[in-house]
């Protein structure tokens, strides 16, 4: 998709780093592994950090059933889902034009609570997966208390948008010369060594 799929999701501010191509949108999606979702509420916009999992053209979120969150976007309200995936520090020799290189989405919409139980299964082993492949076969599955203790809240990606910054700083001509540093100090989320919990806990 080369335009925005609605005026909403259509970036204003630098369009030129915006893309609506779905490959695109869904890699980011994928290798992010925190998303926040934003939605109102009496007392004002609230926005909360969970765990998401993309299945083909939906993004999954859950947590308790209790979860105001859950309950407030399954209910039909509507819901904005964003994640980010910082990639650098990009260091101008003029602070202003400091920047940071990043890919991010954003999904806008209405949620849907997941209830028939073959799909809160799908996306139940999304989310474990999506935390550390081959995961879901190897740990104990949901029981019938914990499903029932968990919701699922399903988001289409029909309005959905990426912005992505890439390269170095785009410092002014006659700052160029100046005796400072400049360039880009690359960020990356790398998985450690696992390490076993204390089998003697206190």
């Amino acid at each position: 998709m080369t335009d925005a799929p609605s005026e909403r999701s259509r970036v204003r501010r630098l369009p030129s780093r915006a893309s609506y191509d779905r490959p695109t949108i869904d890699a980011i999606l994928d290798e992010a592994l925190i998303c926040h979702v934003g939605f109102d509420v009496a007392t004002g916009p609230v926005v909360i950090p969970t765990i998401h999992a993309r299945v083909g053209d939906l993004v999954y979120i859950h947590g308790s059933a209790g979860s105001r969150m859950l309950r407030t976007v399954g209910a039909g309200r509507p819901m904005c889902l964003t994640a980010t995936i910082l990639d650098g520090l990009v260091l101008a020799k003029a602070h202003f034009h400091s920047s940071m290189n990043y890919r991010s989405v954003i999904v806008q919409g209405t949620g849907r609570l997941v209830t028939d139980p073959d799909e809160k299964e799908t996306a139940f082993v999304a989310i474990v997966e999506k935390v550390e492949s081959g995961r879901w076969d190897d740990g104990r599955q949901p029981n019938d208390r914990e499903r029932r203790a968990t919701s699922i809240v399903a988001l289409s990606l029909d309005d959905a948008s990426a912005k992505i910054r890439t390269g170095g700083p785009n410092d002014d001509p006659e700052d160029l010369a100046l005796n400072f540093w400049a360039g880009v100090i690359p960020i990356s989320i790398v998985r450690g060594e696992p390490v076993s919990p204390d089998p003697d806990p206190l």
